[in-house]
């Protein structure tokens, strides 16, 4: 009987019912977070290589051309 009364309060106690809850709740996100990296992951390289090019073409003037402190 011993082992009946240790499977029947197992089963009852729910204290570690939200720690499961929280786990896979956190290993969706995580899940759904890599996806999204995986599918915008090329787009945001060949962006990222569209404003290095733009930035390397783009001659900063400091002054009106004028070299500071005249």
């Amino acid at each position: 009987m011993k082992l009946f009364d240790i499977i029947k309060t197992f089963r009852d106690e729910e204290s570690g019912a939200v720690t499961i809850d929280w786990v896979v709740l956190t290993a969706a996100i995580v899940g759904l977070g890599i996806a999204v990296l995986a599918a915008v992951g090329g787009s945001i390289e060949d962006l990222a290589g569209e404003i290095e090019t733009e930035l390397e073409t783009v001659t900063v003037s400091v002054n009106g051309g004028q070299a500071a402190g005249s």
